[in-house]
């Protein structure tokens, strides 16, 4: 099943989301509008200043890569997103810039003296690829606000409970059984802190993609406090290489190995917990707002979403973001959202080497369409009949290309075309 479908009354007011169904019966009967495709909005014809309203909430689960967004009412996810972050794309864009620049400094210092080091950054300065993935999760978080009756905002802020974790003691016993590892929201908590404070590896052999367990690390398996400082994941080969062992007998041959691992136990516990500043700045982003804000930590994500049987994607991480009991998903089809930019201002292109190779016109707008806009084109005649949607490439000539569900289509002329969404520096798809 697809997302609920956002509702509008004619003065804007957002209303409870329908069901697809409910959609389509409004848009036969001519008592709604299309206000927006990506995400579906309804525009009633009528106001509806008396019809009650339930608030939703919004979960959030920023990720490096892409940030998985839903919006659940009462126990209901009635509509799921995916948002795919462009920061590599900055990152190698703003590397290429620094490496034209710095053969350009060296050549042409001769009119006045080298000046580096002579800028300082602000308080709270983050680098563009990063401060975009806080910019394009508030651009969402404000358009979902217009569209939806969010009353509360629920973040994944902290990758561990740390308070839980300190507190937390594991018997020798239970370290064995892999039931008993899952059972709890304490347990993914530990097991969450030792995978990052280890790496995702054996702290013995430095084994990577393999099964870990947790083990002790200074005492015997039948006896020993259980904290969790002294606790370490090894993989299976080690586990039964060490046996009954203690770590300082097991490792008695190799010195140089039993300091590195005793560096590793001696790290910090705040170390190992590190939030990413953009998490950070993501919250402040989202205190503003002025939309009661709560947060959760990835342990327990990941242990309601184990709880109710899952699958690990980033928007069903976001339903199970904070305090969850049930869930009913009542979408399956979540909105794909993919940040493209809006294009470059460079004048000039230029090759590998800084020499120009191509100049950009200062036109972006050709006959009616701009480079970005998502249209259908149905082509009657040629090589090419049949219908297309998609992101459309514009060209001076006329002749445009679309990028749709099955690629690249190149030849389509641009009195086939038809606007559906105008460009706004995000591609979309199911």
């Amino acid at each position: 099943m697809s997302n609920f479908v956002f509702v509008l009354d004619t003065t804007k007011r957002s209303l409870n989301p329908v069901h697809p169904g409910t959609a389509r019966h409004l848009l036969k009967q001519g008592k709604a509008a299309v206000f927006r495709r990506y995400p579906f909005t309804l525009i009633l014809k009528d106001a509806c200043p008396e019809v009650p309203v339930q608030a939703v909430e919004l979960r959030l689960e920023p990720g490096s890569q892409v940030t998985g967004i839903a919006i659940v009412q009462a126990d209901k996810v009635l509509f799921s997103a995916e948002l795919t972050h462009r920061g590599r794309q900055i990152q190698r864009a703003l590397l290429s810039r620094r490496q034209l620049r710095k053969k350009r400094r060296s050549r042409k210092t001769r009119y006045r003296k080298s000046r580096f080091l002579n800028r300082t950054l602000p308080e709270g300065w983050l680098a563009p690829s990063l401060q975009h993935r806080v910019q394009t999760t508030m651009t969402w978080v404000n358009r979902l606000c217009k569209f939806a009756p969010v009353g509360s905002i629920v973040q994944e802020l902290a990758k561990f409970d740390l308070q839980l974790i300190q507190n937390s003691v594991s018997q020798p016993s239970d370290l064995g059984k892999v039931e008993e590892q899952q059972n709890g929201l304490q347990a993914y908590e530990v097991k969450a802190y030792l995978t990052e404070k280890f790496h995702h590896q054996c702290v013995y052999c430095n084994a990577k993609d393999v099964p870990l367990a947790i083990a002790h690390s200074n005492l015997s398996s039948c006896r020993g406090s259980g904290r969790v400082p002294d606790l370490v994941l090894i993989c299976q080969s080690c586990q039964q290489a060490q046996g009954n062992q203690t770590m300082q007998d097991f490792l008695s041959g190799q010195p140089n190995l039993l300091k590195r691992v005793v560096a590793k136990l001696e790290m910090p516990l705040n170390g190992a917990s590190v939030v990413s500043p953009t998490q950070w700045a993501l919250l402040k982003a989202l205190k503003q707002t002025g939309l009661p804000i709560h947060t959760g930590s990835r342990g327990k994500t990941n242990f309601n979403r184990a709880r109710l049987g899952l699958p690990q994607k980033p928007w069903l991480g976001a339903a199970c973001v904070g305090e969850v009991d049930t869930l009913k998903i009542l979408t399956q089809q979540p909105l794909l959202i993919t940040a493209k930019g809006h294009g470059t201002r460079q004048m000039c292109g230029t090759n590998k080497y800084g020499f120009p190779i191509r100049h950009r016109s200062r036109v972006q707008v050709h006959r009616g369409f701009q480079t970005g806009d998502i249209v259908t084109a149905m082509v009657t005649a040629g090589q090419k009949v049949g219908f297309y949607v998609g992101r459309v490439l514009c060209r001076a000539s006329g002749s445009f290309d679309m990028t749709t569900k099955a690629g690249r289509v190149s030849g389509i002329n641009h009195k086939y075309c038809q606007v559906i969404h105008k460009k706004d520096g995000y591609r979309y798809s199911f």
